[in-house]
């Protein structure tokens, strides 16, 4: 079942899905930038969006880019609340270590996933209930190696 959410779009580009069926509906740049490698530059879209209440979007890297190039969103994924109005920017960055790569307005330098959210009423406690994974933190749930997890 497809659910359909008016987002009101102020701008001179519309955000696109690519394919039926994508998630991401591509963002494109309004600026022209040549990133160095290890560079980061914040583009404009030229789009602004008012989202109804109840929903997120979230801007994240495009997969191409990220396999081909090495350009990723600094803060990935960005939120974009309900509320906000400005124009969505992004913050690409090079990780490339030779490479320099040119931005060009009308490029797709990102997407945007419009989603349902919750909101949590956080209740404070004295101790918070047992779980299987208890407190580990980073790394505690292992990795794969060549022989297996550790």
């Amino acid at each position: 079942m497809t659910e359909t959410v008016e987002v009101l779009l102020r701008g001179d580009t519309v955000p696109t899905y690519s394919h039926p069926g994508d998630a991401g509906a591509d963002l494109t740049s309004t600026d022209d930038v040549v990133l160095g490698p290890g560079e980061r530059a914040t583009l404009g879209t030229g789009t602004a969006i008012a989202l109804p209440d109840g929903y997120v979007a979230f801007v994240v890297p495009r997969s191409g880019l990220a396999a081909r190039h090495g350009i990723t969103i600094v803060n990935s994924p960005g939120t974009v609340d309900a509320g906000y109005r400005g124009e969505i920017r992004v913050t690409l960055l090079n990780t490339d270590r030779s490479e320099p790569y040119t931005v060009r307005a009308g490029d797709r330098i990102a997407q945007l996933i419009v989603m349902p959210v919750s909101r949590a009423e956080f209740i404070p406690v004295e101790r918070l209930p047992g779980s299987d994974r208890g407190e580990g933190g980073f790394g505690s749930t292992g990795y794969a190696t060549r022989g297996g997890t550790a």
